[in-house]
């Protein structure tokens, strides 16, 4: 059995455990409502399963990580990696041997230690996340939880109104239970997503340096492309509200649709045409409703929430109407991240053979998930009306 079988047991047992805890609390929710909902036998067999089924995960993981052990302590290519006076792996030594093993993939379809991939160390991928930030990355809007296991599940409270406690004005009276939080479970599966890119030879003439450098180049903006469409795909999920016309109706989106708790941290979102029509907007007064953030000169706000512009091309216009979204996307939306980027090259398939080139293909493990369908909303617009002056609603001037 190889180290593949064994992580692949190991998931598979990660998850049994992860099924069994979301059938617990799914129960648990149930007796909150109803004591009679579950029988004492089935909670007892649920119990038995999930201890059992806990053990078995210790197994699978300790012989994963006993053969990962192993395998980690084989050298590559016969020579041991330099280490510095606190015994830690030199982050050069690092670099130089991914470098030889992906000349070696390109040259040779193997590297030196066999793998039909080369998987990018976590040096390397800390500069492309750091890269990443550079452009006009969405991950900061959202949260981002790094995760393990390809596929697993998490109880969530939503938001919802909360009652008083009963007034009791009877000393033997009964209590009732009170109104508990409403619990959900979101799930999330880990999808892998690829891009390929063809590169001529001379790249292998290139230092280390250089070749990292093209390399974390490209791979940060495929990881950004990629991630931004998939987060973008699920904002496009959120309750969409009336089309707004006149300045007054962005004060309701941004008043009167979520929670005042949410509406606190929130912000708007829009694309580039969007933004230039409520960069024009002004007030009964003239002032423009967009605002620019005084720490910031670079950013505007709209009642001190920023605005967040997004390329047309990624966010573009449906049906000639601009988008605005309005709420807290952290809350919102959740980005589970494997962390597991990879690089696969190849000389000879993918038509590099005709051609005498190099095809790369970049790989990454994330899945986006809508967790609070309440944290935020969906408006959208084509001309906005100036408020009026003396009057919010009647005679505005549009902006257009």
């Amino acid at each position: 059995m190889n180290i593949n079988e064994l992580k692949a047991a190991f998931d598979t047992a990660g998850q049994k455990v992860q099924d069994l805890e979301d059938q617990r609390a799914q129960i648990t929710i149930d007796l909150g409502k109803d004591a009679d909902s579950h029988s004492v036998d089935e909670i007892t067999k649920l119990n038995a399963n999930l201890k059992k089924a806990k053990v078995n995960q210790e197994l699978a993981k300790s012989a994963y990580e006993d053969a990962k052990a192993s395998l980690d302590a084989q050298p590559v290519n016969k020579k041991s990696l330099p280490v510095n006076e606190d015994k830690k792996l030199d982050i050069q030594a690092i670099k130089n041997q991914f470098v030889s093993d992906f000349k070696n993939l390109v040259s040779s379809g193997t590297t030196g230690s066999g793998n039909a991939g080369l998987t990018i160390p976590e040096d390397i991928q800390q500069q492309i996340r750091t890269l990443t930030r550079s452009f006009v990355s969405l991950e900061s809007l959202v949260n981002v939880e790094n995760v393990a296991t390809a596929s697993g599940s998490r109880v969530y409270e939503k938001l919802n109104d909360i009652t008083p406690l009963k007034d009791l004005d009877d000393e033997a009276a009964t209590i009732n239970n009170n109104d508990d939080p409403e619990l959900t479970v979101v799930k999330y599966l880990i999808h892998r997503y690829a891009g390929m890119t063809t590169v001529t030879n001379t790249l292998l003439k290139d230092t280390v340096d250089n070749i990292i450098q093209w390399l974390t180049n490209w791979v940060a903006k495929k990881d950004v492309v990629t991630r931004n469409a998939k987060i973008l795909e699920v904002m496009g999920k959120a309750p969409k509200k009336p089309t707004i016309s006149k300045f007054d109706d962005i004060k309701d989106l941004e008043n009167n649709t979520l929670d005042p708790a949410i509406e606190a941290s929130s912000i708007f979102v829009t694309n580039q045409s969007g933004y230039n029509i409520l960069s024009k907007l002004k007030d009964a007064d003239g002032r423009y409703l967009m605002q620019p953030d005084v720490t910031n000169p670079d950013k505007y706000l709209i009642d001190g929430k920023p605005v967040t512009r997004i390329a047309d091309k990624w966010l573009p216009d449906v049906s000639g109407s601009h988008p605005l979204y309005f709420g807290d996307l952290k809350q919102g939306i959740t980005l589970f991240d494997r962390q597991q980027m990879q690089i696969d090259i190849t000389n000879t398939g993918a038509g590099s053979f005709e051609t005498d080139t190099t095809k790369l293909r970049f790989i990454d493990r994330f899945d986006v998930e809508l967790i609070d369908d309440g944290a935020f909303a969906a408006a959208s617009f084509k001309a906005v009306a100036d408020q009026a002056s003396g009057t919010a609603d009647t005679d505005g001037k549009t902006s257009k």
